[in-house]
């Protein structure tokens, strides 16, 4: 088996955690049919993130791609029909909006440019450019969350397991950008690698050994509680 299928298929393992992770999130708000204070705008920018890669990835092709971000835009959008069920009226319009806006018409958008407008080579290569700056759009949140470890001098907000699992996405499909040449997948994910390690040093760094910081030790969705945006690298 090619060593590139190998990580391929580890990054959509290991990735598809990460998707899932807001899971206990969203069963709360069904229990309580109330979205309480969580925002949906990460998970609409996520959507057009795992969008753009679906459809570079079906350009290039790459279909391991294609298949983790596929997996990625069905669980946003499960997400995003939970949380508009159960929004307040202006938030479920401002939400409803903005996938409209972001998701449809600027989507639709790059699609119809780029097919009507370039050849194979050079909407890949637009589609590749959109993809990485979406996703370093994306790295607003780990940076949030590491300027808050410093200035708190906690890791609360910055729980392991989130951490090192962003670490591990990031490092798997670099390996995988490297092994196909690609540098619109190796750039992101090489800066969510750095960003991994910088986020793991200021772990060990800060961290307390206190029973009374729970999220220390906490599961994905307790991250993503704080963080509210899990990053997609790929």
């Amino acid at each position: 088996m090619d060593v590139s299928v190998v990580f391929g298929v580890l990054g959509n393992i290991v990735a598809s955690l990460l998707f899932l992770s807001p899971a206990d999130t969203f069963w709360r708000i069904l229990k309580n049919r109330s979205t309480e204070d969580f925002e949906s705008i990460p998970y609409t920018v996520l959507l057009l993130n795992a969008s753009l890669w679906i459809y570079y990835g079906i350009m290039k092709p790459v279909v391991l791609l294609v298949t983790i971000n596929g997996f990625g835009a069905v669980m946003m959008i499960i997400y995003l029909t939970i949380f508009v069920t159960y929004a307040p009226p202006r938030m479920k319009v401002r939400t409803v909006a903005t996938f409209v806006v972001m998701n449809v018409g600027f989507y639709a958008s790059v699609i119809l440019v780029t097919k009507l407008t370039m050849n194979k080579d050079a909407r890949i290569s637009t589609a590749g450019t959109l993809c990485v700056c979406v996703t370093v759009i994306s790295f607003a949140s780990p940076l949030s969350a590491m300027r808050t470890v410093v200035m708190t001098k906690s890791v609360e907000f910055m729980p392991f397991f989130l951490t090192f699992f962003y670490f591990l996405v990031a490092t798997i499909w670099s390996i995988y950008g490297i092994l196909l040449h690609d540098t619109f997948i190796l750039i992101p994910n090489g800066i969510g690698f750095a960003l991994g390690v910088a986020q793991l040093v200021l772990y060990a760094s800060y961290r307390k050994p206190s029973p009374s910081k729970a999220v220390n030790g906490g599961n994905l969705e307790e991250g993503d509680q704080h963080q509210h945006l899990i990053v997609n690298y790929v």
